[in-house]
């Protein structure tokens, strides 16, 4: 019988070097899952307002991300990445001394801007790196590496908040610091170009870079990046409407909510990488539709199930949405993409992400004090469905799409 996870034999040594890094990153993820908290405890603001904190953060992706894309293209995906996680991890340890709220809400911007910087250079490097039948297995490697981090920052953060939540900055930072520092000394090279190839002219290299297509006029692009929208609105609830849910609504605590959270990330780690080797001859479309109608599904069981084992159970339901979700979208893109704008694609993909972001919190805290949970988390019910209707649509592309 086949190992679940003898996948992983295939997956080149950069894109394992790559997940390591983002580990040690990842594992000082705290301050984002629990900046709807601290705005509230500590700058003294409403619910609404903070979901506005989180609109700000999502308005810098959104502006980052194509253009980082685009640089990722042109200077190399590895040089970015470690400018993205040198300068985060500065930028943080400052960020935790602004007491003003207006000026947090500027530099949740600024924030944005350069971290984000990360996602669609990484995105790019693994999919130049990966062979291409392996390549949602190396997705589904790095975000292993992401959640298993995540695993471990926000139950740190949980504890770590009721003690000083200015701690949560700090390591949030040093993390940052360290990954780039691994980065520089473990001499991660591309070995293959997503842009020119090395043994260009400069002449035929400028002439490459002029014959590059404008990604709008990629349709199947396009409506990926629109059908997606709704289920990426619905997935930000976890960082938006979900805690203030599960803490405030229910009664729960914070560190509480950080163990729940760590159920995700977990189910991610045992299973994301054998059911994505498993899954690796499916078409994307099906995927996608599958996952999109998962995770609309598990959030909506929010509006009906209220107890610990109710909300476990939804969050393993939308779990296994975003488990298969995630590396099928970012395989679908790989595949329509250009190689030499990998990058740019991946930027603008990533933004589609980043206005679900900038849009989906900052709704769905909204929602939740204006007219309740059972509306919230019945709506997202509702958009999972579009999402899942929409891609439907992506079933008359070609096959292994």
């Amino acid at each position: 019988m086949k190992h679940p996870w003898s996948g992983l034999k295939e997956i080149p040594r950069n894109i394992w070097i790559l997940s390591a890094a983002t580990l040690i990153y990842r594992s000082g993820t705290m301050v984002l899952p629990f900046m709807a908290l601290y705005v509230v405890s500590e700058l003294n603001v409403t619910t609404g307002n903070a979901g506005l904190v989180l609109a700000a953060y999502g308005v810098g992706a959104f502006v980052s991300a194509p253009f980082t894309g685009r640089m990722s293209d042109r200077f190399g995906s590895v040089r970015l990445m470690i400018i993205s996680l040198f300068a985060s991890g500065i930028f943080l340890i400052g960020y935790s001394f602004v007491t003003d709220f207006y000026i947090f809400l500027l530099l949740s911007f600024f924030w944005a801007v350069i971290a984000e910087a990360f996602r669609p250079a990484s995105m790019s490097f693994v999919s130049t790196e990966a062979p291409a039948d392996r390549r949602k297995t190396a997705f589904a490697l790095y975000r292993l590496a992401i959640n298993l981090g995540i695993s471990i920052g926000p139950l740190i953060g949980g504890v770590l908040s009721t003690t000083n939540f200015h701690l949560l900055f700090y390591v949030d930072g040093i993390t940052s610091i360290s990954a780039s520092v691994f980065l520089m000394f473990s001499h991660l090279s591309e070995t293959k170009k997503s842009g020119v190839n090395n043994n260009e002219t400069k002449e035929n290299q400028t002439e490459h870079l002029i014959k590059k297509a404008n990604v709008f006029k990629n349709r199947r692009f396009v409506f990926l990046l629109l059908a997606i929208i709704p289920t990426g609105m619905v997935f930000f609830q976890i960082i938006g409407a979900l805690p203030l849910f599960i803490v405030d609504e229910l009664g729960f605590s914070r560190a509480t909510f950080g163990v729940m959270i760590s159920i995700n990330t977990m189910l991610i780690i045992f299973f994301e990488v054998p059911l994505n080797d498993a899954m690796r001859n499916w078409a994307n479309w099906k995927a996608l539709v599958f996952a999109s109608f998962l995770t609309g599904f598990g959030f909506g069981l929010f509006s009906l199930l209220h107890t610990i084992s109710g909300i476990i159970l939804s969050i393993i339901i939308w779990t296994f949405g975003e488990m298969i979700f995630f590396p099928a979208a970012n395989d679908y893109v790989s595949v329509i993409s250009p190689e030499n704008q990998r990058g740019e694609y991946m930027g603008y993909f990533q933004m589609t992400f980043s206005f679900a972001f900038m849009i989906g919190p900052w709704m769905g805290t909204e929602v939740l004090e204006s007219f309740g949970s059972f509306t919230l988390w019945t709506g997202c019910f509702v958009f999972g469905t579009i999402s899942a209707l929409m891609m439907l649509n992506l079933k008359s592309n070609k096959r292994n799409f």
